[in-house]
């Protein structure tokens, strides 16, 4: 999971990194020291731009940049339109494009979720209406339930009785 908060970026189980103006990323564990004042650059693959320099073993900390596509997320991308069949799909893809689908199907989700209740409104709207035509109500319905009820508790009555 990545954040960046100002121009410290989180990297999960407790592993941050940090570049202060022109310095390349420093990597520590929590705690993590207090956070740079905010509008320094930051650069999560290389620590500077690519004009400051080479950089020593070690303090170069990549962000990875590709992960293995799950079978839902193969799914997702497919109905979401950003790939035309499953050969098409490569072995890796940016996370960005996953998230970028996610939130599409998440989107497409609540669009038909919106129809369907819409359509279930008609729908409730329209049997209510027929009920009345008939002179139906759930107040009848109820009336006639418990003296069906009483009847019923009259003959078991009886039926003891005897």
């Amino acid at each position: 999971m990545l954040r960046a908060v100002g121009s410290l970026l989180r990297l999960g189980r407790g592993l941050t990194v940090r570049c202060g103006p022109g310095a390349p990323l420093e990597a520590t564990r929590w705690p993590a020291p207090a956070l740079p004042p905010r509008g320094l650059p930051c650069y999560s693959s290389g620590g500077a731009p690519s004009n400051s320099g080479p950089q020593g073993h070690g303090e170069i900390h990549r962000v990875p940049t590709q992960r293995r596509p799950s079978q839902f997320d193969k799914k997702i991308l497919l109905w979401t339109g950003c790939f035309k069949s499953m050969e098409e799909i490569p072995p890796r893809i940016p996370p960005e494009m996953i998230d970028t689908a996610r939130n599409k199907a998440r989107v497409k989700a609540c669009y038909i979720m919106i129809g369907l209740t819409i359509i279930a409104c008609f729908a409730v709207i329209v049997s209510a209406k027929r009920a009345v035509e008939r002179h139906e109500s759930l107040t009848s319905w109820n009336l006639a339930k418990k003296a069906k009820w009483r009847e019923e508790a009259a003959l078991a009555a009886q039926a003891k009785a005897k």
